[in-house]
C-alpha cells in the first residue's frame, strides 16, 4: 500500500492541470486563478476525509475543483449559463483519465529514443503494420519487431503499468 500523497505532492501534481481545467472554463485569469487558490484550500481542509475507496485522489480533486466551478457561477455571474463543457460527476472519471493519460503518454514517448518513438508513432497513430514499417525505417523485420517490443516495455515502465 503506498503513503498518502502530502498537501505539497498534490500541489505539486495538480495544481497546473487544476489551472488550466478552470481556466478552460472561467475566461478571466485573476477569477481563475481565486478559484484554483480555493480549491486548493478545501482540499487543505478536506485532506484527512480523503476516502481512497470512494474516488482517486485526481476525481476527487477535480470534483472540488468542478463544484467550485458551479458555485463561481451561482454566485458571482447568477445570470450566465453554465458552460456546457463542464462535465457531469460521472463523466469526470473517463475524462480525466483520457486527458491525463495522454499526457502522461506524451512525455513517455518524449522519453524514449527517436528510433522507438519513431516505431511507437507509425504503428499506433499511423497504423501501419510491422512489415510496412520496417520497409520505411530501411531496418529489418526482425529488427523493428524487438524494438517495438522494447519501446512498449519502457513505456509500460514509464506509466507505471
Amino acid at each position: 500500500m503506498s503513503q498518502p500523497m502530502s498537501l505539497e505532492q498534490i500541489y505539486t501534481s495538480y495544481s497546473g492541470k487544476i489551472l488550466a481545467y478552470i481556466r478552460k472554463r472561467i475566461n478571466n485569469l485573476a477569477e481563475a486563478e481565486d478559484i484554483c487558490q480555493d480549491v486548493f484550500e478545501k482540499i487543505a481542509r478536506m485532506l484527512p476525509t480523503f476516502d481512497s475507496s470512494r474516488a482517486s485522489m485526481s476525481t476527487w480533486i477535480y470534483t472540488i475543483a468542478r463544484n467550485r466551478i458551479i458555485d463561481h457561477y451561482r454566485t458571482a455571474h447568477p445570470s450566465a449559463e453554465l458552460p456546457e463543457d463542464l462535465p457531469m460527476d460521472s463523466e469526470i472519471d473517463d475524462a480525466l483519465l483520457r486527458e491525463e493519460s495522454l499526457g502522461e503518454l506524451a512525455a513517455a514517448l518524449g522519453k524514449l529514443p527517436q528510433d522507438l518513438r519513431d516505431i511507437i508513432i507509425l504503428r499506433y497513430s499511423s497504423n501501419l503494420p510491422l512489415t510496412e514499417i520496417s520497409q520505411r525505417m530501411h531496418i529489418s523485420y526482425g529488427a523493428v519487431k524487438l524494438r517495438h517490443q522494447k519501446a512498449l516495455d519502457l513505456l509500460r515502465t514509464a506509466l507505471g503499468a
